[in-house]
């Protein structure tokens, strides 16, 4: 066992039952209920005075301060006891108490970075129980004895002879530097967002490619860090062209396209787009592999990036969300058509999803066998929002206009004739 923890734990022992335990206890009590009424008094403010999107953020790092705020005062409890009787209770509540402001700041960090779910909540518990056992080793005095055997482990890497104390450093060292990587760039990421004046695509296209590139420094500096070669990156680029080059062309060719789509502005989030004639929807979310199109019926298109370029695609809102609406109908040979043509008009003013800009119009199309063709032709502005429904409003406001007014829609009607067949007489009729 560690000399310093043996000695630690002998005075625990020794001063459990003498006074000096009870002010080391009395002081921790106090610093947990001073520390605890600071936060509540602080959390209280923040929650009655902050505005909305400090709330959480403040909230968070609150969660941070409280065991800091008590370690600061267990320590200064420390400082000033130390100058009369044994301070082991103390040193081992400071301990805990970084241990706990630790899991709390990784646990903050690790939300601010990834998105709920369950990856989450995983990292979350591994790293809790990562930090714990590690503080559960040093306080047995274990952790010294663990170290060297774990030094003690060697196997040779090509001709460099490496320890399993060396490797677990060295990933210590990489899942560092690429925390602190993703942590850059999500924090550039929010601000990149919240610009407005520069386009939504090229922001996405900046947080991507800025969140590649700091991944790509850290795993360099965290190598380096750990002293392999990085020469060897040279060999494992070639491998990975060629790789891209055969068998992941296809993937390689979406990202491409992907990239191509974020910088051409030719689609766009919240754009209304018809892809390959039968995915009809709106732009949800554009991504550097795929976009995710919305359709009418609430289900979602995953479309690779690769399919867009290669493919028309009909962008209704390129440059006007503005649409067309045409319903077709046909009206009895006997109407009044100036009336049909004002009833059409009349139909589509008073509904409320018609524009008034561009003005609808009614126009007649064809003579047809059964009637005359007349068109309704009008423009929305939420195309997003389907035309069934709207189509359904005005059929019903035509056809009761048209029943109030005496104007009958015709329906295809046909006369048979059999030849060969002898005319009955009247006098037949008759008998």
């Amino acid at each position: 066992m560690n000399s310093e923890i043996k000695l630690i734990w002998q005075e625990v022992i020794a001063d459990i039952t003498t006074p000096a335990a009870s002010w080391q206890i009395a002081a921790i009590i106090t610093a947990v209920l001073i520390a605890w009424g600071i936060n509540g008094i602080l959390r209280a403010y923040v929650m009655r005075n902050a505005p909305g999107n400090w709330k959480l953020t403040i909230g968070s790092i609150n969660r941070v301060l409280f065991p800091l705020s008590t370690l600061l005062i267990v320590l200064t409890a420390k400082a000033i006891l130390a100058n009369w009787q044994h301070t082991s209770l103390l040193h081992l509540a400071s301990t805990l108490l970084i241990a706990m402001a630790a899991i709390r700041l990784t646990v903050y960090a690790v939300r601010y970075i990834i998105s709920p779910g369950g990856v989450l909540k995983t990292l979350e518990n591994t790293l809790s129980a990562v930090i714990w056992s590690v503080l559960a080793l040093h306080l047995s005095g274990f952790l010294p004895e663990i170290l060297i055997l774990l030094r003690t482990i060697e196997f040779t890497i090509g001709k460099t002879t490496v320890n399993l104390l060396v490797v677990l450093q060295a990933l210590l060292i990489i899942f560092a530097t690429i925390f602190v990587a993703l942590w850059c760039s999500r924090m550039i990421e929010n601000k990149l967002m919240i610009a407005e004046n520069i386009n939504m695509n090229m922001r996405v296209v900046l947080s991507k490619v800025l969140r590649i590139f700091l991944l790509f420094i850290a795993i360099l500096i965290g190598l380096s860090a750990v002293g392999l070669d990085l020469t060897l990156l040279s060999v494992f680029g070639g491998a990975l062209g060629v790789g891209l080059g055969f068998g992941l062309q296809r993937i390689a060719s979406n990202y491409v396209s992907g990239f191509i789509l974020l910088l051409d502005k030719s689609m766009q989030i919240g754009d209304i787009v018809t892809i390959e004639d039968k995915h009809y929807g709106v732009i949800t979310d554009l991504r550097t592999r795929y976009l995710v199109l919305k359709k009418l019926d609430g289900t979602q298109v995953i479309v690779p990036n690769e399919l867009l370029i290669i493919n028309p695609v009909i962008n209704h809102s390129f440059t006007d969300r503005n649409m067309r609406v045409l319903l077709d109908l046909q009206v009895a040979y006997q109407s009044d058509l100036e009336l049909v043509l004002s009833l059409m008009l009349k139909a589509a003013a008073d509904n409320a999803r018609v524009l008034v800009t561009p003005e609808p119009t009614a126009t007649i199309k064809a003579f047809g066998e059964s009637g005359v063709d007349v068109t309704l032709s009008v423009w929305i502005a939420d195309p997003e929002n389907g035309q069934l429904l709207l189509k359904s409003d005005l059929y019903l406001a035509l056809w009761q206009m048209f029943k109030a007014n005496n104007i009958s829609i015709p329906f295809p009607q046909r006369e048979i004739r059999v030849l060969g067949q002898p005319v009955s007489a009247p006098e037949d009729k008759k008998n």
